[in-house]
C-alpha cells in the first residue's frame, strides 16, 4: 500500500479529501485552553514569578540567566561558524531588499477651500518575538519577524525563547538576533511568555503586538490574548500544493511534497497534476527518498493521514483546485509556470517553476515566510512591513468649509436618530 493516497478527480472523491484537511485546524481542544488561562492568569497576577516557576517545570530547572545579557548575544555572534554566518548575512540582504518596497507613506491632501485631510503611518512601540527552541530551533523565524519590524519603524523588539535542557540559550537563535536588531532577549517559553509579553511584567516589558510561531499552547495563547495584545496570526498546521504536468521531475516534486510533509504529523502535502504517469513516479520516489530522511515517521504519518496525489483533467482545473485550497504554499511545477500566475487568486506565497522549490522562501529569498495556513489565503495575506505599522488619519476643516457640508451631516445624523452628533454640528452655527 502506498504511503500516499490517489485520487481522481470527480467532484466527489476529491471534495471528501478536502473536508477532512480542513478538519484538522477544528476548535482548540477544551483542555488545552482551560490550562493555557490558568497559565496566563497566574501570570498576569503573579508575573516574573509565575514565569520562573513554569521555566523551571517545563523547561529546565535553572536557567543561566533570564533575560540574556548583550555580551552573550555578541559572542554568540563572534564564536559562530563564519561561512554559517555569511549565509544567514545573504538571506538577511534578501529580506531586507523585498521588505523595502512594502513601507507604506505617509500623505496629506489639501483642497482649495482650506480643507486638509490626511494620514499619519509609522511603526509601532514594541513587538514580542516568540522563537521556538528544542529539537528545531527555528532561527530563520528571528529574520522573517525582526528584519520587516525593524522596516516598520518598530522602536524596541523583545524576544522570548525557551532555554535547553542545560539552562543555555540556542547559540544559533542568538546569533539571528544579533544579525537583525533584537533588543531584549529572555530565556522563557510556552504560553507564560506569551501572556508575559500581552501583560508585562517587573522585567519583561509590555509589548503592543506578538509574532512568532509556537506549539499548541503558544497558539492557544496568541488566540485568547488577542484583543489584549495584537498578534500576527492564528497559524495552523503547515501545508503545500503542488501543480505538475508531464514535464515536472518527480524527484523534485517527491522531495517539495516531503520538505513540509516533515514538520508536523498532521501537515499536508498535495499533489495536483495532469499526467497518472507522473502520479505514479513520484509515489515511488517518495518511497525511495523517505527512506534517507532523519524525520521519517513524522513524514509518513503525514502523507498517509493528509496527503494526496489528486489527478485532474486539465490545468485549468488544477488551479481552481489550488483555489478552493488557498494553501499556505503553492509550487507551479507547469512547463509554463509564469501563465498561470494570474489565475491562482488564493495562496500564501507562489512558487514558481523546477528551481523555485519551498525551502528557497523559508530560508532566503526574500519574501516572508509567515503565511496564512489552513485555507485562510483566501482573505489573509503574509507578514510584511505593514503588518508593523499602524495608521492614523487627521481632518481640518475651517468654518467655511464645515458650514457647507453642515447639512448633509446633521442629516445623516438624525436619521441615525444620533442627535447629540448632529448638535455637535449645529452649535457651531448658532
Amino acid at each position: 500500500m502506498s504511503v500516499i493516497k490517489k485520487i481522481f478527480a470527480n467532484g466527489v472523491d476529491e471534495v471528501e479529501f478536502f473536508r477532512q484537511v480542513e478538519q484538522r485546524s477544528g476548535e482548540t481542544d477544551k483542555k488545552i485552553t482551560a490550562i493555557v488561562s490558568d497559565i496566563i492568569d497566574n501570570v498576569r497576577v503573579n508575573g516574573d514569578k509565575a514565569v520562573k516557576e513554569y521555566t523551571a517545570k517545563f523547561d529546565c530547572e535553572q536557567p543561566c540567566c533570564y533575560e540574556v545579557p548583550r555580551d552573550m548575544i555578541n559572542d554568540a555572534l563572534t564564536d559562530a561558524d563564519p561561512s554559517f554566518v555569511d549565509a544567514l548575512l545573504n538571506a538577511v540582504q534578501n529580506i531586507t531588499d523585498f521588505h523595502n518596497r512594502q513601507k507604506s507613506q505617509s500623505f496629506i491632501s489639501t483642497k482649495e477651500n482650506g480643507v486638509i485631510l490626511g494620514q499619519r503611518v509609522r511603526g509601532l512601540a514594541r513587538v514580542g518575538l516568540y522563537v521556538p527552541g528544542g529539537t528545531a530551533p527555528l532561527f530563520s523565524c528571528v529574520l522573517m519577524n525582526a528584519i520587516p519590524a525593524k522596516i516598520a519603524g518598530v522602536k524596541e523588539i523583545v524576544m522570548v525563547t525557551p532555554p535547553s535542557k542545560d539552562g543555555t540559550a540556542n547559540k544559533d537563535i542568538l546569533v539571528a538576533a544579533a544579525l537583525c536588531g533584537v533588543d531584549r532577549v529572555f530565556l522563557c517559553g510556552g504560553a507564560q511568555a506569551v501572556a508575559a509579553l500581552a501583560y508585562g511584567t517587573e522585567e519583561i516589558p509590555k509589548v503592543d503586538k506578538i509574532v512568532g510561531p509556537g506549539n499548541i499552547f503558544v497558539a492557544t495563547a496568541k488566540k485568547l490574548l488577542y484583543g489584549t495584545v495584537d498578534i500576527d496570526m492564528i497559524a495552523g498546521p503547515s501545508e503545500i500544493l503542488v501543480m505538475a504536468d508531464e514535464t515536472a521531475d518527480p524527484h523534485y516534486v517527491a522531495a517539495d511534497l516531503m520538505s513540509q510533509a516533515e514538520h508536523d504529523r498532521i501537515a499536508s502535502s498535495i499533489l495536483v497534476t495532469t499526467s497518472e504517469k507522473l502520479a505514479d513516479s513520484v509515489i515511488g520516489e517518495i518511497e525511495t527518498q523517505m527512506q534517507e530522511l532523519s524525520r521519517k515517521d513524522i513524514i509518513e504519518d503525514s502523507l498517509s493521514g493528509y496527503g494526496a496525489i489528486i489527478i485532474c483533467d486539465s490545468k485549468e482545473q488544477a488551479c481552481d483546485i489550488a483555489n478552493r485550497l488557498a494553501p499556505e504554499h503553492l509550487e507551479v511545477l507547469f512547463a509554463d509556470p509564469m501563465e498561470y500566475l494570474g489565475r491562482l487568486d488564493n495562496a500564501g506565497s507562489v512558487f514558481l517553476g523546477q528551481y523555485a522549490p519551498e525551502p528557497l522562501g523559508d530560508y532566503y529569498a526574500g519574501p516572508n515566510h509567515v503565511l496564512p495556513t489552513s485555507g485562510t489565503a483566501r482573505f489573509f495575506s503574509p507578514l510584511s512591513v505593514n503588518s508593523f505599522e499602524k495608521r492614523s488619519s487627521f481632518i481640518y476643516y475651517t468654518r467655511d468649509a464645515l458650514e457647507v457640508a453642515k447639512e448633509d451631516i446633521v442629516l445623516i445624523a438624525e436619521k441615525e436618530g444620533l442627535t447629540a452628533h448632529a448638535n455637535s454640528i449645529k452649535v457651531r452655527f448658532k
